[in-house]
């Protein structure tokens, strides 16, 4: 068998999460024995503010995992979305690591975990691996500071655009994201009416149309030429940093 086909055939094995996929065969041989995947439901806390992270989670396929960060009026607010191109909990740190904000569900679907130890020991003998997960984080570390300056300087309109086209880069779906108008307006930080009117807005422009519980996609262009260039400079980063494993519409195509 052509050692490349047998290479492919091994990285197919893997759970669908891009960085597990990117990492080499020695490298990931030493995460197989201690990786288990399940099925999350939307709406599954994974963690909550202070609560000892102990187990790191991996988005697989269509699942995205979410971060909201409580505040003093009660509200949570949503700071980025987390797909098959990464993970969340337990990164880089060793030791107790409390959670700092809390970490939910937000597509359900298949998560791959392993425990932060086992994943700290496995660093301890490969470098490479280490060097994975550190440019993984740089590249969360990147997506925070963009989404920071998002929400000070562009239109919830803008904002509400590249959200939809992030979540569909993430979970491949073409034409619908499974989002209620009070979980859009949570991400934007928003009060529901608000979110509605902006919804109305776009399936005024033929853009959007919504259903229960989801949003279809009308034109994609026309929600690109509406977004704001957040993705594309967060895109941008991944490929820089750590490339091949960004979702993007190229490399599913090809």
């Amino acid at each position: 068998m052509d050692a490349r086909i047998g290479k492919v055939t091994e990285v197919e094995s893997r759970p669908a999460n891009n960085l597990l996929r990117r990492l080499s065969q020695v490298d990931y041989g030493l995460l197989a024995p201690h990786v288990t995947v399940e099925e999350s439901a939307a709406g599954h806390l994974l963690y909550n503010p202070g609560d000892d992270v102990q187990v790191v989670h991996f988005p697989c396929g269509p699942s995205l995992a979410t971060f909201l960060v409580p505040n003093e009026d009660g509200r949570d607010v949503e700071t980025i979305l987390v797909g098959r191109e990464g993970a969340v909990g337990g990164i880089v740190s060793e030791g107790f690591l409390p959670a700092y904000t809390r970490i939910c569900v937000k597509f359900g679907g298949p998560f791959a975990r392993i425990h932060v130890a086992k994943l700290e020991a496995a660093k301890l003998r490969s470098a490479s691996l280490r060097n994975v997960f550190a440019r993984y984080a740089d590249c969360m570390l990147a997506q925070i500071f963009q989404s920071t300056a998002c929400n000070a300087i562009h239109s919830i309109e803008q904002r509400t655009a590249k959200w939809i086209l992030a979540a569909m880069e993430r979970t491949g779906d073409e034409t619908s994201v499974p989002l209620t108008h009070e979980q859009l307006a949570t991400l934007l930080g928003v009060g529901r009416s608000y979110a509605s009117r902006v919804l109305q807005s776009f399936k005024a422009e033929g853009v959007l149309d919504t259903r229960r519980g989801s949003i279809l996609v009308r034109s994609r262009d026309g929600l690109r030429l509406r977004a704001c260039l957040c993705n594309d400079a967060v895109k941008m980063h991944f490929e820089e940093v750590l490339r091949g494993v960004y979702p993007t519409e190229e490399r599913e195509a090809g």
